[in-house]
């Protein structure tokens, strides 16, 4: 019996035997064209383009179909940007453009252009924009598929109920799976924001990626356990272990079900205090799903996907576009506009004379945007120009000094004036924040509450910077914890300056969607939380379940802790007390 750690992104767990699918990378033929033949190599390149989107629309409607209440959105509109990247004419004119002026064929003007933007996505420095190569790479699989004349997949012959293990998914093999003959799913790669884990989520198969050796270790038709609640998976478990796990699974399903009950329910404290659950997002699609899982709007909208679908600029009406969906999606629920946070990437490093050695403590977010006007200037017209249909909220990325703030309100004064001549209407009481995500701007927090109207912690970045521990090195990831002490006095900093000065603090980190670490955030004094949306109804579950004097006397008895390894064996302990039938799943979660 062996086990491996993963990372649980489905919840559930399955016992089954493992169908093992290799990396079905296509061998793409090369072939030079004569110029008589580039009208008819185009047309074919159009055509499996448009059998793809057919595809892609089926795909779509059977995932609608197949899922109830309301959770099959987020899933199916994920196709829905498939679909449109197909469209995009800044993908397919390069395409037909390789082929009318290289003479290559169509296959080969399909992968390079498509393994271009690939590499585009897993250049970036948000992890999350990272995991979106594996969509283009499952676009680029299908158009090759039908320009080949590959049709068939291993995963459309299956004759058993197995559980997949793999090296990666992309999302379209993941809605592709009869549910029927898939159990799950465990692969070496992937990260619990990327499409692949939503449709697993989505399509409610339960899911561990990113164990880095499963493919490996796994043999075909080998016993496995795969466990989402956890991140493990047990290859070739012994029958006690089997038992064991048998026994979970019925105790999953009453804790899911418990779950959906309260979707609808505020999120209120025992003792009647409000707690603000709000979203992260990326697309403004997402805003559904926000609503969907009982939000109280959107915290993080991060716009830099705006940038990554092309390789031109977006204009002033792609801004303002995205952002008027998204609050009209709201319906009336508040949006946090994050400006951009470009620069770690390749987007930036590729425009740049001379790039950056190390591009993470170099020119990114609000020192990219202040050195780049016309961009920023781009984006806050838009920005302005759409608060006319929503309360809106703006915040500065990656702030670290008062400088930065003061310049970068001063180029929203001058986008208002603008308007102001143009006769553009606007909302001229936007609230303006910060994010805080380094050290600077933590210690300095009293300072910049008297020229902000709110503050957000970006925890992810402010553990990385304080800790200087990259979480995206494998070698060092384990020293990367919110519940390390000097991070958890920063955070309280924040959290005193921002009750000095009476703005609203909120935390938008990964932290805040985490069961274990919830009851210590109300104690520190939060009340507002943004997190990933499928998390919000478990951590309105902990809410509901708790009152204030509990959650303070747990954060004074951490903050006399000196280790993180006492912290978080106190959190667990303090969280099992809650409910100890279902502190597994809550901490799986």
């Amino acid at each position: 019996m062996e086990l491996i750690r993963g990372i649980a992104v489905a919840p559930g767990i399955v016992i089954g035997r493992a169908f093992l699918l290799g990396e079905s990378e296509q061998h793409v033929p090369h072939r030079t064209i004569a110029p008589t033949e580039v009208t008819s190599e185009i047309a074919r390149l159009d055509a499996a383009v448009a059998a793809v989107i057919d595809d892609l629309r089926g795909l779509k409607e059977r995932t609608e179909r197949q899922l109830a209440d309301g959770v099959g959105t987020e899933a199916a509109k994920i196709f829905e940007f498939h679909i449109g990247l197909l469209k995009d004419r800044t993908l397919l004119v390069p395409m037909r453009k390789r082929v009318e002026t290289k003479l290559v064929n169509a296959e080969v003007a399909v992968a390079e252009e498509f393994q271009k933007l690939a590499q585009q996505f897993r250049s970036m420095g948000n992890e999350v924009f990272r995991q979106k190569a594996s969509d283009v790479i499952d676009l680029d699989r299908r158009v090759l598929a039908k320009l080949i004349g590959e049709t068939e997949s291993r995963l459309s012959n299956l004759r058993e109920p197995v559980i997949l293990v793999a090296h990666e998914l992309t999302p379209g093999q993941t809605a592709s799976m009869d549910r029927k003959k898939v159990l799950g799913c465990a692969t070496d790669l992937g990260g619990r924001t990327s499409h692949t884990s939503i449709v697993a989520r989505a399509i409610d198969i339960p899911a561990v990626v990113g164990c880095q050796r499963v493919s490996k270790v796994v043999e075909d038709g080998d016993t496995i356990i795969v466990d989402g609640d956890t991140g493990i998976v047990v290859v070739r478990p012994d029958e006690r272990t089997i038992e064991q796990y048998r026994l979970q699974q019925e105790k999953f399903s009453e804790f899911r079900a418990s779950l959906r009950a309260l979707r609808d329910l505020p999120a209120t404290t025992t003792d009647g205090t409000h707690i603000r659950l709000m979203g992260n997002i990326e697309f403004p699609h997402e805003a559904e799903s926000v609503l969907a899982n009982g939000g109280d709007g959107v915290g993080l909208y991060r716009t830099e996907f705006l940038f990554l679908m092309s390789d031109r600029e977006p204009s002033e009406e792609d801004h303002y576009n995205a952002y008027v969906k998204t609050i009209e999606l709201l319906g009336g629920k508040p949006l946090t506009i994050r400006t951009l946070d470009l620069g770690a990437d390749k987007y930036t490093q590729q425009r740049a004379a001379e790039p950056e050695r190390n591009p993470f403590l170099g020119l990114r977010s609000i020192r990219y945007c202040l050195q780049n006007k016309s961009i920023f200037k781009t984006q806050l017209r838009a920005i302005m120009r759409a608060s006319v249909h929503g309360p809106v909220k703006v915040m500065f990325p990656l702030v670290s000094t008062m400088m930065e703030l003061r310049e970068a309100k001063l180029i929203l004064r001058d986008v208002c004036e603008e308007l102001d001549e143009e006769g553009v209407k606007y909302r001229a009481d936007v609230p303006i924040g910060i994010m805080v995500e380094v050290p600077s701007a933590a210690l300095m927090a009293r300072t910049f509450a008297t020229e902000s109207q709110f503050f957000s912690i970006g925890t992810n970045d402010l553990i990385q910077y304080t800790l200087a521990v990259d979480r995206g090195n494998e070698k060092v990831a384990h020293l990367y914890t919110g519940a390390h002490p000097a991070v958890l006095q920063l955070v309280k900093g924040v959290l005193r300056a921002g009750r000095r000065a009476r703005i609203d603090v909120s935390i938008c980190g990964e932290i805040a969607g985490e069961a274990l670490y919830t009851m210590l955030l109300i104690g520190l004094g939060f009340r507002t939380l943004s997190l990933v949306p499928s998390q919000i109804p478990l951590i309105k579950r902990i809410v509901r379940s708790v009152d204030v004097p509990q959650c303070e006397r747990l954060a004074r008895k951490v903050g006399s802790f000196d280790s993180e390894r006492q912290v978080v064996t106190y959190l667990r302990d303090e969280l099992r007390k809650i409910d100890p039938a279902n502190v597994g799943s809550w901490l799986a979660e």
